[in-house]
């Protein structure tokens, strides 16, 4: 069994290693501190068993990273890790093709938990998203204006709800502040609204930000 293990914070590499060494220990666990480096460690052998995905990387910022290590190896189940506990990202995640989605504050028995279901073959998401998951399919009948958004503008979309400034934004996605202007223009341009204040009270009431506060 060989676990690709994509994350850019040594510290918290470590830790998640030391779990898979004793639950798995014959398992091998390749450490993976961009994008970049996973996309060639899917080139050598063996084939890789599982990927554990943080979705922040320096290189692959958001679902972006998702997509695309899902591209490079299609089948391959992946566990998005993240520090966001947001409905609107594991949905995201969960339709590109992920096989699970854990928010990286929650206990080391539901990081095992998850692999333990991706590995027989199942999908994971934590039980708070997923009821609220539920709850937003069981009500939703017709497509959301917010879904129609790029991977690009709908997390724009929501760090401007959290009251993010625009030059951190910037400077967390690794792009100029002017860009992210015109993504917050396209953004309030396809969803109908007027202001920041109006964007995160479109996703309270669409519980795109679950977890918060």
């Amino acid at each position: 069994m060989k676990f690709l293990l994509i994350e850019d914070h040594p510290i918290f590499r470590v830790g998640v290693q030391a779990l898979l060494q004793q639950r798995w220990p014959d398992a091998h666990c390749v450490e993976c501190g961009s994008l970049q480096d996973a996309l060639q460690a899917l080139r050598e052998p063996p084939a890789a068993t599982l990927a554990l995905l943080d979705l922040n990387l320096p290189d692959a910022g958001g679902v972006e990273g998702v997509a695309r290590l899902l591209r490079a190896a299609p089948g391959l189940p992946v566990l998005v890790l993240s520090l966001n506990a947001e409905l609107a990202f594991a949905e995201r995640v969960l339709q590109l093709g992920a096989a699970g989605y854990l928010p990286k504050d929650q206990a080391a028995a539901d990081l095992v938990r998850a692999i333990e279901r991706i590995l027989q073959g199942g999908r994971y998401l934590s039980a708070d998203l997923a009821e609220h998951l539920m709850q937003r399919v069981g009500g939703q009948a017709q497509s959301l204006p917010h879904q129609a958004l790029s991977e690009q503008e709908y997390r724009v979309l929501l760090l401007l709800a959290r009251g993010e400034r625009v030059a951190d934004i910037a400077s967390a996605m690794h792009l100029s502040p002017k860009t992210i202007s015109t993504y917050r223009s396209r953004v309030l341009e396809k969803l109908g609204l007027g202001s920041n204040a109006e964007l995160a009270r479109y996703c309270l009431e669409h519980q795109l930000l679950v977890g918060e506060g």
